[in-house]
């Protein structure tokens, strides 16, 4: 398992009884979630002295309860600086777990020794996209929603990259690759967080099991002769790590490279165990040789 064990402002004190409660920098949340379905003693206080409580309607959706919490505050990721505020389905704007993929790619980007060119499909509200652009990489985000991608520009001239090499999009993350491929532009990354269910701008339809595989498939068209690194993220529990690993090993067979998938997650501070928070595929480049090189059986 990858596990994000790296922030200062941000963790998990404990988890029961379907939800968690977490430190987000001086202010505390209890949240619903699905992973929990083990009913330990909530021994913690910060269990009956949280800021915000997000409580689950069994009819679907739920609403949030607020005790002192303002309506917007910042927490850091070594440089990078985040905008959180509560809002629908129980989300705060940023996804913690994912500080192991940035650590990750950022390291790849620092090392590459050539410029990199990312492409951040349905990028939410900028974590992997500041986290590339601080590496030194330059990025085209994407994502559906026009309140995401503002929200996500809000946190980059938060975090000091308000004039980084970063190329703001809202789009449909299908139709902006096809148009890619018809524009004949290339990558040298990709990132791609899709959601389990999703509508884009003109109602276009996205479900996970039926839609990953054949856009990891025509992502291929976009990438560059020596591309360096490719992440496929999954919040669905049923789409297992070895999944992502078939589904990348298949697709980008034409590259030298291996491919690693693995649950991500996130310590619990109590018990000292590890709250599992969906997984992630990484294909990345074995030596830079382009494409059709021989591909040895064993990295897949």
């Amino acid at each position: 398992m990858w596990i994000a064990d790296n922030w200062k402002d941000y963790e998990v004190i404990d988890c029961s009884k379907g939800e968690k409660l977490e430190r987000w920098g001086d202010y505390l949340l209890v949240r619903p979630d699905p992973q929990v379905i083990w009913d330990t003693p909530r021994k913690d206080p910060g269990w009956k002295h949280k800021n915000g409580h997000y409580h689950r309607s069994k009819k679907g959706g739920g609403e949030w309860e607020f005790f002192h919490l303002p309506e917007q505050w910042q927490i850091q990721y070594h440089d990078l600086t985040f905008n959180l505020k509560p809002f629908s389905f129980k989300h705060t704007g940023l996804f913690p777990e994912q500080a192991a993929n940035w650590d990750w790619f950022s390291e790849k980007i620092r090392s590459a020794g050539r410029p990199v060119k990312v492409l951040n499909l349905f990028a939410y509200t900028g974590g992997a996209t500041l986290a590339a652009a601080a590496a030194g990489a330059s990025v085209t985000h994407v994502d559906a929603s026009k309140g995401m991608v503002a929200w996500a520009k809000e946190n980059a001239v938060s975090s000091g990259l308000k004039d980084a090499p970063i190329r703001w999009l809202v789009d449909d993350c299908v139709k902006f690759v096809e148009r890619e491929i018809r524009r004949g532009n290339h990558y040298d990354a990709i990132i791609m967080d899709p959601p389990s269910y999703g509508r884009g701008p003109k109602g276009e339809i996205w479900k996970i099991e039926d839609s990953i595989h054949p856009f990891i498939k025509l992502c291929t068209n976009i990438l560059s002769d020596n591309p360096l690194f490719f992440l496929v993220n999954s919040y669905t529990t049923g789409l297992a790590p070895a999944v992502l690993t078939y589904m990348l090993g298949t697709e980008l067979k034409s590259w030298n490279g291996t491919v690693e998938s693995q649950e991500i997650g996130l310590p619990v501070t109590t018990t000292g165990l590890v709250l599992p928070c969906g997984a992630s595929g990484r294909w990345e480049a074995k030596q830079a040789f382009g494409k059709d090189c021989a591909y040895p059986e064993s990295t897949v």
